[in-house]
C-alpha cells in the first residue's frame, strides 16, 4: 500500500484536468451543472489521500499553503485584469479592412504583456469582431487572435500569461521575460501577422468595402485603474517587503497588499463603470467563475505531482524542456506545466535566470506559445470562442482549432528549436 499510495495522490489532479478537458464538450449542461461539486470532489479526494499518507497536520497545512500562498495572490491578479479590461469600451477605428485588421492584432500583442491575455482579449475581440460582423469567413481573424493576442503577447511579462505570473510571483523579476522572450515571440507574431494579412486581403478583394467609422473609446476610470494597478504589480516584485506570518507560512507584504489591493480595485471597477459599457463587451463573471474554480482545484491538487517530477530524472536539455512543456500545456494548461517544470529544474528562481538562462526561457517559451494549439491550453482561448461563437461565427470544434493551429505554428516551433535552443 504504501508503494501504491504516492501514485493514487496524483489521480485528484488528473481527474481535475481531464474533467474540465472533456466534461464541457461530453456533457455540457451536467458539467456547468456539477462543476463547482466535481472540482471541490476531486480536492476533497486529494485532501482524503494526504491525510492517509501525511496525516491530518501536514495535509491541512498543504492546503492552506496552496490557497493563500499559490492560489489567492494569482486569482486577485486575474480577476482584476479581467475586471478592468471589460470596463474599457472600444468602438469604431480603421479595424474591419486587412490593413486595420492586421494593426489591431499587433496593438493586441503589446497590449497583451501589459494587461494580460485575458484582458486584452476580452477588450479587442468586440471590436474584431463587430467591425467585421458583415464578413462572411472570419474564422482566419480569431485564429489569428487566439494565437497573438490570446497566448504569444502574454510572453512580454508576468502580467501577460498565468505562467509567467506563477514564476514572478515565485522569485522571477518582472522585467525577465520582456530581456528573454522578446526574440522568440518575434519569431511567432511576425510570420502569423503576414500569413493573417495575406489571407485577409485574400477575402477582402471579394468582398464589399466596410464603413469606416471614428473610434471612440470609453471607461478612462479603468484605465486609469490598470494603469495603476500594472505599476503596483511591478512595483512589488522590486520591493517585497518584509515577511508577515500567516499560520503556518509567511508571505512578503507586497503580496499580500497586492492581493489586498486587487481586491479593492475589483470592487471600483464594478460600482463604478458604466452598465452601458459592460453590456457592449458583453462582460459577464462566468468564465472568471470557471477560471476560479479550476485553478484553484489544480493548486490544491497539484503537490503530488509537483514532488514526483521535481525527483524525476529529467535531463536539463533547453530543447527537451521546450517541446515537453509545449506538449503539456497545449493538452492540459500553461499554468500548471510552468509550476511542475519550475520546481523540475530546482525551483530557485535564482539560479534559474543566472545568464545564459536556457532552461527558463525554454520553459517559459513553451508553457506561453504552445497554449494556443488547443482550446485547452490557455484560460481565454475558450472565452474568445465562446464570443465568437455567439456573434455567429462558425467557430471549428476541439480538433479542427487543433489541425488549424498546428499547422500554423508547429513549423515556427521548429524554427525557434533551431535558432534559440538547438
Amino acid at each position: 500500500m504504501d508503494s501504491v499510495l504516492p501514485i493514487l495522490t496524483m489521480v485528484p489532479f488528473g481527474g481535475t484536468l481531464l474533467s474540465f478537458a472533456l466534461l464541457p464538450g461530453l456533457a455540457p449542461r451536467f458539467w456547468h451543472r456539477n462543476m463547482v461539486r466535481i472540482s471541490l470532489g476531486w480536492v476533497a479526494l486529494g485532501v482524503v489521500l494526504a491525510i492517509a499518507g501525511a496525516g491530518p497536520v501536514r495535509a491541512a497545512s498543504g492546503l492552506w499553503v496552496s490557497t493563500v500562498v499559490d492560489f489567492l495572490p494569482f486569482i486577485a491578479v486575474l480577476m482584476a485584469l479581467y475586471t478592468l479590461g471589460g470596463g474599457v469600451l472600444i468602438a469604431g477605428g480603421p479595424w474591419g479592412r486587412p490593413g486595420g485588421n492586421v494593426l489591431l492584432l499587433a496593438i493586441g500583442t503589446v497590449l497583451a504583456g501589459v494587461m494580460g491575455t485575458i484582458g486584452a482579449g476580452l477588450l479587442l475581440i468586440h471590436p474584431l469582431l463587430a467591425s467585421n460582423a458583415a464578413r462572411p469567413e472570419k474564422r482566419h481573424l480569431v485564429l489569428g487572435f487566439i494565437i497573438l493576442v490570446a497566448n504569444a503577447g502574454g510572453a512580454l511579462s508576468p502580467l501577460g500569461d498565468p505562467p509567467l505570473l506563477i514564476g514572478f510571483l515565485r522569485g522571477v523579476p518582472f522585467f525577465w521575460p520582456l530581456q528573454n522572450l522578446t526574440g522568440p515571440l518575434l519569431v511567432i507574431a511576425l510570420p502569423v501577422l503576414a500569413l493573417t494579412y495575406g489571407y485577409d486581403r485574400y477575402r477582402a478583394a471579394r468582398e464589399p468595402v466596410p464603413v469606416r467609422r471614428k473610434l471612440r473609446i470609453r471607461g478612462g476610470l479603468n484605465i486609469v485603474l490598470l494603469t495603476g494597478f500594472v505599476a503596483a504589480i511591478a512595483a512589488s516584485g522590486v520591493v517585497p517587503g518584509p515577511e508577515i506570518g500567516l499560520g503556518p507560512v509567511r508571505m512578503p507584504a507586497a503580496q499580500i497588499a497586492l492581493t489586498l489591493l486587487a481586491g479593492v480595485v475589483v470592487m471600483v471597477s464594478e460600482r463604478m463603470t458604466s452598465r452601458t459599457i459592460r453590456a457592449r463587451n458583453r462582460f459577464a463573471w462566468g468564465p472568471m467563475r470557471e477560471i476560479a474554480v479550476l485553478f484553484f482545484a489544480i493548486f490544491a491538487t497539484i503537490p503530488p505531482v509537483l514532488g514526483a517530477i521535481a525527483t524525476a530524472p529529467l535531463p536539463k536539455d533547453p530543447l527537451l524542456w521546450f517541446w515537453l512543456s509545449g506538449v503539456c500545456s497545449a493538452f492540459l494548461d500553461s499554468a500548471p506545466t510552468y509550476l511542475i517544470f519550475f520546481n523540475a529544474a530546482g525551483g530557485s528562481a535564482a539560479a534559474l535566470i543566472r545568464p545564459p538562462a536556457e532552461l527558463l526561457t525554454a520553459l517559459s517559451a513553451g508553457s506561453v506559445f504552445f497554449g494556443a494549439v488547443t482550446y485547452l491550453g490557455n484560460a481565454p482561448n475558450l472565452m474568445i470562442r465562446a464570443i465568437a461563437a455567439r456573434r455567429g461565427v462558425r467557430m471549428p470544434g476541439f480538433f479542427g482549432y487543433f489541425v488549424a493551429a498546428a499547422l500554423v505554428l508547429v513549423p515556427l516551433f521548429v524554427v525557434e528549436s533551431a535558432v534559440f535552443f538547438g
